[in-house]
């Protein structure tokens, strides 16, 4: 059996502004690729977090069945959310510690459910440090982003 990895990325020029969001998907054997997906998306108006979000919810509701996999993500938004904060914010009724909304429970809210299907393992690693298939996700993320940038005159 493949091991399967999903290294998801957000962008955004301003925050807010135009953003987009990547994911690699590869599975793995041996330590080589047998398979690899590309996935990216963007909108014009958006967050880094919610577009971090937006490829960790987009790698898991791309599997058509229930997955083992490892979520890869330079996001601690998104790895603490998802593996600490949301328990809390889930028992509290999608409020935080001190009784405000979660921003982007909706987003969370999918996230919860699309991580639901599948048995999950998140990594944090850092960004931009030269790995390469975070890099590969980064420039995913970029150009799904791309459509939304205003065009220099």
């Amino acid at each position: 059996m493949p091991d399967l990895f999903a290294y998801t990325d957000g962008a955004c020029s301003g925050n807010p502004g135009p953003g987009g969001w990547g994911v690699l998907l590869l599975a793995r054997e041996n330590g080589a690729v047998l398979k690899e997906r590309e996935l990216s998306g963007g909108e014009p108006q958006t967050t880094n977090n919610r577009m971090e979000l937006m490829a960790a919810i987009s790698a898991l509701e791309s599997l058509t069945r229930p997955s083992a996999l490892t979520i890869v993500t330079d996001s601690a938004y998104v790895k603490n959310g998802v593996t600490e904060w949301i328990h809390g914010w889930k028992r509290n009724g999608w409020k935080t510690a001190d009784k405000k909304p979660v921003k982007n429970a909706e987003l969370w809210q999918r996230l919860d459910a699309a991580q639901a299907r599948h048995s999950v393992t998140w990594r944090w690693i850092k960004g931009h440090a030269g790995h390469a298939e975070n890099e590969r996700a980064d420039a995913l993320a970029r150009a799904g982003m791309a459509p939304y940038k205003p065009s220099a005159a």
